[in-house]
């Protein structure tokens, strides 16, 4: 498969059309417009909310400014840490082997991609990538990725449950929970979406292949204790990590509430935030933002926090990931 940095010499000059006898390239400029939007969306999204909420992000930047620099410093070390968990996952979810360095690289890369696209799509199209390039197969490469999926929310779910059983902070969820009306279109629509691909001829025949290659590499993979352990074992540290990140954030800003109470409300804000298909993660900080205050935090000390976690995960690492996104495009690895 040809490299990314190829596609803009295989577009025609602008007002010039296609040569004879080629197919008219699917990148075309009318699609540009909406790849701008795409990118611009997340930035557009947190202007709106920033100039709706003026006074409390104010306050909230404003405290961030005299946070303790030790706390924020350990933040940053275990945001380096998700990167190495992430590829440690990406490694367990395929029975080939991976060149480490490679794959940690990709992962920081993918990073600066998903602030473009929805739920982790922008990883997700980095990552398949890597794998082309790496001689996978599309269909165990796109395998690869809902093997991930699985396991990252499974593992997830498991440690939500360990956390609501463990912790009495739990019952200050009820508030955030929604009404059981708004839960419906959305299992109307994974119906709905199950009966389609299971009905439709066209759809059915790359599900169902896809499915099964799942299922194949699945048993190879658990089949190696190195794999398996890679896949769950990080699956299981990356929400901790995360959560963890965040907790630094609140020690430094004096958020007030327990490194408990904190991995809960991340677990449940990212759970509940997570079903919104909003690109850069906007509608988890505004989910986080009110969990954090329903456990007790003050309003602004709650916002701050998660404007220096997002400033942390997200804003630092952006133009470094972009960097290394190009580097490797360049140099035919993804």
């Amino acid at each position: 498969m040809s490299s990314l940095s190829s596609l803009p010499s295989a577009l025609p000059a602008s007002g010039s059309e296609a040569p004879p006898g080629r197919p008219r390239p699917v990148l075309s400029a009318a699609g540009r417009p909406l790849r701008l939007a795409l990118c611009l969306s997340p930035l557009l999204i947190a202007v709106i909310w920033g100039l709706t909420n003026r006074s409390l992000l104010l306050e909230g930047v404003a405290r961030l400014a005299h946070a303790e620099p030790g706390w924020l410093l350990a933040g940053g070390g275990l945001t380096c840490l998700t990167w190495v968990v992430a590829a440690c996952i990406r490694q367990g979810a395929v029975p080939d082997r991976l060149p480490p360095g490679l794959l940690l690289a990709s992962q920081f890369a993918a990073g600066a991609a998903n602030h473009a696209l929805p739920a982790g799509l922008g990883a997700h199209a980095v990552t398949v990538r890597f794998l082309r390039t790496r001689g996978v197969p599309l269909e165990r490469a796109t395998a690869s990725i809902a093997l991930y999926s699985v396991a990252k929310s499974g593992a997830k779910t498991v440690v939500l449950v360990v956390f609501l059983l463990s912790s009495s902070a739990w019952r200050r969820l009820g508030e955030l929970v929604p009404d059981g009306m708004v839960l419906v279109p959305v299992v109307v629509v994974v119906t709905l979406a199950g009966v389609t691909a299971a009905v439709v001829r066209p759809l059915r025949r790359p599900v169902t292949g896809l499915v099964r290659c799942a299922l194949s590499d699945a048993r190879v993979v658990h089949a190696r204790p190195s794999r398996a352990l890679a896949l769950w074992g990080g699956a299981t540290a990356l929400p901790l990590v995360q959560a963890g990140v965040l907790a630094c954030t609140g020690e430094a800003l004096g958020l007030g509430l327990s490194w408990g109470d904190v991995l809960l409300a991340y677990l449940a804000a990212g759970t509940a935030g997570g079903a919104v298909p909003v690109p850069g993660g906007v509608a988890v900080d505004a989910a986080l933002v009110f969990t954090l205050a329903a456990f007790g935090a003050p309003l602004a000390v709650a916002t701050a926090t998660v404007i220096g976690y997002r400033v942390l995960t997200d804003w630092l690492p952006l133009l470094p990931g972009a960097l290394v996104l190009s580097a490797m495009i360049r140099a035919k690895v993804l």
